[in-house]
């Protein structure tokens, strides 16, 4: 456990870990929030016969195609996130992965680029691809976090890093969003504009890897290269022991319980908070796209509070706090909120929380982790988010059914955060921890 705060070798591998964030926030925040879909929705129009696209003999909607891509690559990461966490933590490979995916992510990215005409399925396999290697690259990178600072720097050093992530996927999104508007004035179609952005994305995250590639070691050293049927049974070893230790650990399993709620609530307001703009207050679209991307810049100044406030409160009561300012803004949203310039302030507030929320919850989980189990709990810890955001928007789908009311649907949503709240309060840290709350 790392307790020489001061050591310059620490300070310079921390910034190289912050620097991942950094990296592969191009992806969630150029492909997957902003361009991706709408994109292949548009080629799968065209490449429709019958109103149908035709994948191995089987007809989708046009319109199903982009949401079916993300539920498989979600699936694929839920089945083996874990998997490989474990041969992480056996192998000692976390380094060696975390390059290994994103580098895979990112070329898978950068090709992109060639998905344009009837090259529909091909962009289907990249962004499948990419987003696996995304979350796996993920689950490596937060293993670090439990080597790089001691439980009470934990905090800060996520929100470090959950800062970095949306400065620099914010500053990358500003420049893509700046070609596309003046495409057009210097000769540059428009599909054409959007896959230099998407391409754009998988060489920032290319490039600035770089910079942990060079920064972070390896702490555990593999005398030999295991051949691949050994590596199998080790990862399929430690998943199991890894499996027998949690569930010897009560409080970590609820707060996973309790991530899975709140978590969910945040993932629904990101993925449909947009949709509620357009439809319900009548955003036109160029300026939800300005505010989304204020919203990165909000958010950076956000993790970085949220962390100075869960060195001062207490990690648990930071993350409660965040939680109740997230149950304002939804209750707000579903009662008063009725303009475009509301849904601005309500977005800023969401942004100075949406960080916060985030790094502290990380922090918080890593205090639970078993020595030499990082990868796989951390693995664990990535479905938890990736395998809950099916059910937020399949509750406000219903609730929007059944009711006709968006503002329904948004009272729901808050539930998820009450919920998730509640079960947080019941958590008990580990003893170090519980010494900075009292």
């Amino acid at each position: 456990m790392p307790s020489a705060t001061n050591s310059p070798e620490l300070r310079r591998e921390r910034r190289a870990w912050y620097f991942y964030d950094w990296a592969n926030s191009a992806f969630p925040t150029t492909v997957l929030t902003v361009l991706l879909g709408p994109y292949l929705t548009e080629l799968a129009h065209r490449a429709a016969r019958d109103g149908r696209l035709w994948i191995l003999g089987v007809p989708i909607a046009p319109d199903a195609y982009y949401p079916y891509l993300v539920a498989l690559s979600v699936g694929l990461q839920v089945l083996l996130l874990p998997l490989l966490g474990a041969l992480a933590d056996a192998t000692g490979w976390k380094k060696r992965l975390l390059l290994l995916f994103a580098y895979l992510g990112a070329a898978a990215t950068v090709g992109l680029y060639w998905v344009e005409g009837e090259r529909v399925l091909l962009g289907g396999a990249l962004f499948v691809l990419a987003n696996f290697c995304f979350g796996a690259s993920i689950v490596m990178y937060n293993a670090y976090l439990p080597e790089l600072a001691a439980p009470e720097e934990r905090d800060a050093v996520s929100s470090r890093g959950w800062a970095f992530g949306y400065l620099g996927g914010g500053i990358l999104l500003a420049g893509n969003l700046v070609l596309l508007s003046v495409a057009p004035q210097v000769g540059i179609e428009l599909g054409h504009a959007v896959r230099i952005c998407l391409a754009s994305a998988g060489l920032w995250w290319g490039v600035f890897t770089l910079i942990p590639a060079l920064g972070l070691r390896e702490r555990v050293s593999v005398r030999s290269v295991p051949q691949p049927l050994s590596l199998w049974r080790s990862g399929w070893s430690g998943l199991s022991e890894m499996f027998k230790k949690l569930l010897r650990q009560p409080s970590a399993l609820l707060f996973l319980a309790a991530y899975f709620f709140y978590n969910d609530g945040v993932q629904t307001v990101i993925a449909l908070a947009g949709q509620f703009a357009v439809h319900e207050l009548s955003v036109p679209v160029p300026e939800l796209t300005a505010i989304i991307l204020m919203v990165q810049f909000v958010a950076f100044a956000g993790a970085l509070l949220f962390g100075l406030l869960g060195t001062r409160l207490g990690t648990k009561r930071a993350l409660l706090l965040s939680l109740l300012v997230w149950m304002g803004i939804i209750a707000y949203s579903g009662i008063a909120l009725r303009s475009g310039t509301q849904f601005a302030f309500a977005a800023a507030a969401i942004g100075l929380v949406l960080g916060g929320t985030q790094a502290l919850s990380r922090s918080m989980f890593s205090l639970f982790i078993p020595k030499g189990r990082e990868a796989g709990y951390f693995g664990l810890y990535e479905i938890s988010e990736r395998g809950s955001s099916w059910f937020g928007p399949l509750l406000f789908g219903l609730v929007v059914q059944w009711s006709g009311s968006y503002r329904w649907a948004i009272g729901a949503v808050g539930a998820l955060f009450l919920v998730g709240g509640v079960l947080l309060w019941q958590v008990r840290l580990p003893q170090v921890q519980q010494k900075t709350e009292e």
